[in-house]
């Protein structure tokens, strides 16, 4: 099953490994930053649209930064159904 995260964008639901909201992130909260900055360096970091970001969506293999919310993409990722 697949979990849409943007645009024309799925990923498979078994591959993600974590949700975060960047809605909540502040400045000083350097971890989040530098993990960004590690997935650009490394070639992982996606972005799925040019919207305002409100989260990203780790995948066993890349990072999407999304216009999506958090909570409502994990709603999608707890639901049965496909998106």
């Amino acid at each position: 099953m697949f979990i849409h995260i943007g645009n024309d964008l799925s990923v498979l639901k078994s591959s993600v490994t974590a949700i975060v909201s960047l809605e909540t992130v502040s400045p000083s909260q350097k971890d989040v930053t530098e993990f960004i900055n590690h997935e650009d360096e490394q070639g992982r970091l996606q972005y799925v649209t040019e919207d305002i970001p409100k989260s990203l969506v780790i995948t066993d293999d890349k990072t999407y930064v999304c216009p999506i919310s958090s909570n409502l993409l994990l709603n999608r990722l707890t639901s049965e159904d496909i998106f």
